[in-house]
């Protein structure tokens, strides 16, 4: 029997020819990346087990975007804990701010990761950098405090669910469209522990930025890591980056899947994920005339220049209604200065949006745009569970930048077409 990309990719870092799904196993990770958050927290299980030095610190990734600028003194604590830890262990890649953006948009962007790594996170959305066909998934920080001293770590082999994308996309439907309907096709935890394989002709299709919404999203259907073979539009990108080396991979003709989802991507439409599940995938059309006090725009999840691009054509010309609060935040430092060049940021400032530094900031309820009680927020990120952007009495429509932007125009979640042809 033929393996999946994931199982070759898992063999290769295990020192294995093959390995089959529920097995656990020993892999050496080829880059490992933490956060404001977790890594403090990992940072003090080195210290209780006696690590005194990383494994390697040309291999670990140092990221304070979630409370940047520090919202707090408490903040500020944990961003410095960070900041210490990699200066004295001489860590190359810690983005400050400034320099820094949101975890999983800069470290693929910088070529930090690429083709056939095996990538470890602290944090839930590591398994984003799949769309350059790695195999990346979060863990917890005491899991990551290991693999930061030792150089490994044990995994259990996932099941693989292929999704086979077909059809031709409506005008206006995008890859954040696409994994909304797919959540909601198999629920929160449709996909536990299990490698989410997208292929098909529209995935071929589909843009770097999509294809990263996507695997950024696996989680949210309980999967282990969303992954996307490489091809020449990854290859267009990554080379374009690379710092390493890096080899392709590919499932084989006759490797096993526990399901082959066929998905006629023609019947989709702009999708917007109700309160409180992503799961609850509804079309647009669906849930029209639901009205917002707040738009975010940007996040892990849809905070690229080409999403920047799509909201500034919807806004250009237009004003956010006055019940409305806009908020636009670029990924990355670069993303911000290319919209600064490409006239974006204008574009947003003129229609009544505010405009910030990179920063995960609303997405986990942390600053930049927190909701009071009762209001209502249409955002490209990713979660929409209770409290998640603020008051457990708040709710959160997530949807794409199109249909965020065409409903801070509205007041209303809207879809795009209404605005436009």
């Amino acid at each position: 029997m033929g393996q999946t990309i994931t199982q070759k990719i898992l063999a290769a870092h295990a020192g294995r020819d093959q390995v089959r799904p529920g097995e656990f196993i020993i892999v050496r990770p080829d880059f490992l990346v933490a956060n404001d958050i977790t890594a403090p927290l990992a940072i003090k299980e080195c210290d209780r087990m006696g690590a005194e030095r990383v494994f390697d610190p040309d291999r670990i990734a140092l990221v304070p975007d979630h409370y940047v600028p520090n919202r707090d003194i408490r903040s500020a604590q944990q961003a410095k804990a960070m900041r210490d830890f990699a200066r004295a262990q001489n860590i190359k890649y810690y983005f400050e701010v400034g320099h820094m953006g949101i975890e999983h948009a800069l470290v693929p962007d910088q070529g930090l990761v690429g083709p056939g790594d095996v990538v470890i996170g602290a944090d839930s959305h590591t398994c984003t950098y799949g769309a350059v066909g790695a195999f990346s998934t979060g863990v917890g920080s005491t899991d990551f405090a290991a693999a930061m001293a030792l150089g490994e770590i044990w995994l259990m082999v996932p099941e693989s669910i292929k999704f086979e994308l077909t059809g031709t996309l409506d005008t206006w439907v995008s890859g954040k469209d696409l994994i909304l309907h797919i959540i909601g096709l198999i629920g929160v935890d449709g996909a536990r522990y299990k490698a989410m394989e997208f292929a098909g002709e529209v995935i071929a299709a589909l843009p770097m930025a999509d294809r990263f919404t996507m695997c950024n999203m696996a989680i949210e259907a309980g999967g282990k890591s969303g992954i996307i073979a490489p091809d020449q539009t990854t290859l267009a990108y990554v080379d374009a980056r690379a710092q390493r080396p890096y080899q392709l991979y590919a499932s084989d003709p006759d490797a096993e899947y526990t399901e082959v989802r066929q998905i006629d991507c023609s019947k989709v439409e702009p999708t917007v994920a109700v309160p409180h599940l992503p799961e609850n995938a509804k079309p647009v059309s669906e849930v029209r005339d639901v009205a917002i006090d707040q738009a975010v725009i940007g996040s892990c999840t849809n905070g690229r220049i080409e999403d920047l691009r799509i909201a500034a054509g919807i806004l250009k010309g237009r004003q956010v209604d006055p019940r409305v609060r806009l908020i636009v935040i670029p990924a990355t430092q670069e993303v911000y200065l290319q919209a600064v060049r490409e006239g974006l940021v204008e574009t947003f400032v003129d229609a009544g949006g505010a405009v910030s530094t990179p920063t995960c900031g609303p997405c986990l309820g942390g600053h930049m745009g927190v909701l009071a009680e009762g209001e209502r927020a249409i955002a490209t990120t990713n979660r929409n569970f209770v409290g998640r952007m603020g008051h457990p009495k708040s709710e959160v429509y997530l949807a794409s930048p199109a249909v965020a932007a065409a409903s801070a125009v509205l007041g209303r979640i809207a879809s795009p077409k209404e605005l436009c042809s």
